[in-house]
C-alpha cells in the first residue's frame, strides 16, 4: 500500500507504517491543490491533519484511495460523503489528542482571568504594574459547558476541581453520564442566560455552525466570559466582535478560526481586540498528543492492510469500543453467511432482511447488518462494495433493507440469519459460532450443520439410494478431494440440499457432469474469499 502524508505529522507516531515491509510512505507536505491532484491517483492512503482539503475535486481525481486518515479529531477538511460515495473510509483519532485540547482549554481559560499575558508583556517592557492587572477566580463561578464529549468532559471535570459550579448542554448524552462527571445537564437557553463563563466543545457540523449568535449574546449576563478552543465557525466570530465592542462581552479566548490562517478583515479585527486573548490553533499541539494521534492513525492502517475491522472510522458503523472484540467473530460470520446466499440465490434482490436472535439481539447490530450487506452486494455489481457505500449502493438498486432483532431463539444462543427475495422467491441461511468459529445451521428450510469453507458444491436433490456414491465417484475422477460433506432432508427419500467441502475448486464440466448423474434440482459452486 502506498500512503501519501500531506501535513506534518510526528514521524515517532508513524512508526506501525515506517516498520512495516507492506507499507510505503511518502512525505510530501505543503502541496498546493493543483499539484496534489496529480498525484493523489497513486495513492491508496492519505494521512492529513487540518491544512489538507479532502475535497470532492480532490476524490474524484483519486482512483486507487482505500482510505483517508485525519490525525485528529476534526473532519471538517474532509468531503466524507463525497469519500463514502466512492467507498472511501475516512477515520480520525479521536482520542490521541483529547487531553492536550482540553488541557489548552484550562490555558487560555486562566491566563485570561489572572491577567497573565498582558502582564507578562508589562514586567517585560520594564514596568512594574499590579493593580492593572487584578484578576478573576474560577471559584464560585458558574462555567457553562456546551458538549460534554471527550474534551468538554475532562474540561467540565477540571472546572469542578477549582470549585466552579459547572452545567452542560449536550443533546447527545443521558442525565446519568452528566451526573458521572458531577454536572448538571441544563438545555442551552439556561447556558446563556446563567453562565459567568461558557466554553465550547463540540464539532463543527450543519447543527453546530453560528451556534452562538448575536441572539444569544443578547441574553447573556453583561462581562460573560467565552472560550472556543473547539472549531472555528461554532461561535458566530461577527456577533463575538460586535459583543466585545459593546461591552456585554467582558472577554474571549479563541485558539480556532473559521479561516485558517484567518486574512479577513472581521478576523483581523477580532483578533487585535484588546479583549481577545488568542493562540493560533495550538489545541492538539503537544508533542504528546502529535505523537498519539500519529500513532492512532497508522495502526488504523495497519487493520486495514491487514483486513482487520477500523475501531475510528467515521462513515462506518461501528460497535461501542468495549464490545468490538466481542462481536468480530459475528463480523466474520456475517460476511461468511452474505458472501455464501449471493452466490446461491437469484441476482437482483428486492429486499434483503438480517435477523438476530438470542443474547446478540440485544445490542446495536447495524454494524454487522452493513458487513454482511457489503460481503452479499459485492457479488451484485461492478462497483466495489464495502462497509461505507453498502447502504447507499443497496439505496441506489432499489433494495430494501431490513433489520430484525429478537432475544427469543429456540436452539442457539445466538442465530444469524440472512432473506433475500426476489420475484424467484425466497432464499434464506442461517449461522451461528461454535467455539468461537462460524458454522451454518440453516439453508432454505433444511436444517443442515457445516464449517464454511473456501471450496463448497451445494446441491439439491431428490435422495436416492447410489447418489452420494455418483457424486464421489465423479469428483474423484476430476481429481478433486471431498473433505467434509454435510446433508440435510427433511424426510427419507425425500429432496435433500447436500453441502460438499472440497479441497480444491471443480470445473464447470465436472459440475455439469454431478447434476445430470443425481438429476439434482440446483447445483452450485462456492468459493469463501479469505
Amino acid at each position: 500500500m502506498k500512503v501519501l502524508i500531506t501535513d506534518e505529522i510526528s514521524e515517532s507516531g508513524l512508526l506501525p507504517i515506517l516498520d512495516d515491509p507492506r507499507i510505503q510512505v511518502d512525505f510530501n507536505v505543503g502541496l498546493p491543490a493543483a499539484e496534489l491532484q496529480q498525484i493523489i491517483g497513486d495513492y491508496q492512503a492519505i494521512i492529513t491533519r487540518s491544512m489538507t482539503q479532502v475535497d470532492r475535486a480532490l476524490l474524484e481525481k483519486a482512483a486507487s484511495l482505500k482510505i483517508v486518515a485525519r490525525a485528529g479529531v476534526g473532519i471538517d477538511n474532509v468531503d466524507v460523503d463525497a469519500a463514502s460515495s466512492r467507498g472511501i473510509i475516512v477515520v480520525n483519532a479521536p482520542y490521541g489528542n483529547v487531553n492536550s485540547a482540553a488541557e489548552h482549554t484550562m490555558a487560555i481559560l486562566l491566563a485570561y482571568c489572572r491577567n497573565v499575558t498582558v502582564a507578562n508583556a508589562s514586567l517585560k517592557s520594564g514596568e512594574w504594574q499590579r493593580a492593572p492587572f487584578t484578576g478573576h477566580e474560577l471559584k464560585g463561578k458558574t462555567i457553562g459547558v456546551i458538549g460534554l464529549g471527550k474534551v468538554g468532559g475532562r474540561v467540565a471535570l477540571r472546572c469542578r476541581a477549582f470549585e466552579a459550579n459547572v452545567i452542560t448542554c449536550d443533546p447527545y448524552i443521558s442525565e446519568k453520564r452528566a451526573e458521572d462527571f458531577g454536572v448538571k445537564l441544563v438545555p442551552l437557553e439556561d447556558i446563556i442566560r446563567f453562565s459567568d463563563i461558557i466554553t465550547v466543545h463540540t464539532p463543527l457540523n450543519d447543527e453546530t455552525r453560528d451556534l452562538i449568535t448575536a441572539e444569544h449574546f443578547a441574553g447573556m449576563q453583561d462581562g460573560v466570559f467565552i472560550v472556543n478552543c473547539a472549531r472555528g465557525g461554532i461561535i458566530n466570530e461577527k456577533a463575538m466582535l460586535e459583543a466585545l465592542e459593546s461591552g456585554k462581552c467582558g472577554g474571549a479566548a479563541f485558539d480556532v478560526w473559521s479561516e485558517e490562517p484567518p486574512k479577513s478583515a472581521l478576523l483581523k479585527k477580532l483578533i487585535a481586540h484588546p479583549k481577545m486573548l488568542v493562540t493560533p490553533h495550538l489545541g492538539a499541539n503537544t508533542f504528546e498528543a502529535q505523537k498519539n494521534v500519529a500513532v492512532d492513525v497508522s495502526k488504523e492502517i495497519v487493520n486495514y492492510v491487514d483486513g482487520r475491522p477500523l475501531s475510528n472510522a467515521v462513515n462506518i458503523p461501528r460497535f461501542d469500543p468495549d464490545l468490538m472484540e466481542h462481536m468480530k467473530p459475528y463480523m466474520k460470520l456475517i460476511s461468511i453467511l452474505g458472501d455464501f446466499i449471493s452466490q446461491l440465490a437469484p441476482p437482483n434482490p428486492n429486499k434483503i432482511t438480517f435477523t438476530y436472535n438470542g443474547k446478540l439481539a440485544r445490542f446495536d447490530c447495524a454494524p454487522l447488518s452493513v458487513c454482511g450487506l457489503a460481503a452479499l452486494l459485492n457479488h451484485c455489481t461492478d462497483q466495489e462494495v464495502n462497509m461505507v457505500n453498502a447502504n447507499l449502493i443497496a439505496r441506489d438498486m432499489g433494495i430494501e433493507v431490513e433489520e430484525v432483532r429478537s432475544t427469543e431463539t429456540e436452539s442457539f444462543s445466538n442465530l444469524i440469519t440472512l432473506s433475500l427475495e426476489s420475484p424467484e422467491g425466497r432464499r434464506t441461511i442461517a449461522g451461528t459460532l461454535f467455539e468461537g468459529e462460524p458454522k451454518v445451521v440453516r439453508m432454505r428450510n433444511f436444517a443442515i450443520d457445516f464449517r464454511p469453507e473456501e471450496h463448497m458444491l451445494v446441491m439439491n436433490y431428490a435422495d436416492r439410494p447410489g447418489a452420494l456414491g455418483k457424486i464421489g465417484t465423479i469428483l474423484g475422477d476430476a481429481n478433486v478431494n471431498i473433505g467434509n460433506m454435510s446433508l440435510g432432508r427433511r424426510e427419507k427419500a425425500g429432496e435433500a440440499m447436500v453441502v460438499f467441502s472440497i479441497d480444491s475448486p471443480a470445473d464447470e464440466a465436472t459440475i455439469e457432469k454431478i447434476g445430470a448423474a443425481i438429476e439434482a434440482k440446483f447445483i452450485r459452486a462456492v468459493h469463501i474469499r479469505g
